[in-house]
């Protein structure tokens, strides 16, 4: 059993998830909700009550999965706080995935170039691209959403030789599109869709890529796990980075 952990933005989450075999996995327990203060007083709770409510224990657990954004400073570190300390109690597992690589994992088989966004702030969003064969083209970033279309417009997606020459819709996943999806439509037209999802299915499928990684005995190293934030806090550089990217 898999114990996922969400606070990379306001829709935090967590669930309980159960694979009796690789392809036939299900979450047999959730809780998501909208932090309205902030992810401290409200995550341990959670946990807790989500456990209980199954009448499970942190012994039975195979390991944990937590979602490493980009998302807020604060946030991000309570819930990879809250984990490693879960973890280092129960002598589990963690595997660290990416928030963005969540949002994208359900569409990566479209045959369509995908970006997923998460909402930065500051009239910004994160995102991710992936070209039509669910391969990344390139890391996490944050700028404006006029930037990100005209990046998008000269991107090489590995789009099918047998395309027409006109280039193929992009499709548009993740939380950022509540804010900022009438604004790519209006601007791409027909070469835009987008998809909003909702928090729950991001609980699911990081429940999803978190097993597939347990499976594998691909877990994390808790000494250099960190949070892939926004922005790097004011103080401090850069630190080493330890997730597990969509395979």
């Amino acid at each position: 059993m898999l114990l996922a952990v969400d606070t990379s933005t306001r829709y935090a989450g967590v669930a309980l998830y159960s694979a009796p075999e690789p392809e036939n996995g299900r979450m047999i327990a959730s809780r998501s909700w909208y932090s309205s203060v902030n992810h401290t007083s409200e995550l341990m709770p959670a946990v807790s009550q989500i456990l209980e409510s199954q009448k499970t224990t942190l012994a039975d657990l195979t390991g944990i999965a937590v979602a490493l954004g980009p998302g807020g400073f604060s946030a991000l570190r309570v819930g990879l706080s809250v984990v490693k300390g879960l973890a280092v109690t129960a002598g589990k597992p963690v595997v660290g995935v990416g928030t963005l690589d969540i949002e994208a994992s359900s569409y990566l088989n479209a045959g369509l170039p995908v970006c997923a966004m998460l909402d930065a702030g500051r009239n910004e969003v994160a995102s991710a691209l992936f070209d039509c064969e669910g391969k990344r083209v390139r890391e996490d970033s944050v700028g404006t959403p006029q930037d990100l279309i005209k990046e998008i417009a000269n991107v090489d997606f590995r789009e099918p030789k047998d395309a027409a020459a006109e280039r193929q819709k992009t499709l548009f996943c993740g939380e950022g599109v509540i804010n900022w999806g009438e604004f790519i439509r209006d601007e791409m037209k027909s070469h835009a869709l987008v998809i909003q999802s909702s928090s729950a299915s991001r609980l699911w499928f990081l429940c999803r890529l978190g097993w597939k990684h347990l499976s594998e005995g691909d877990d994390s190293d808790l000494a250099t796990l960190q949070p892939l934030y926004l922005r790097m806090p004011s103080i401090g550089g850069p630190k080493r980075r330890d997730h597990k990217p969509q395979l």
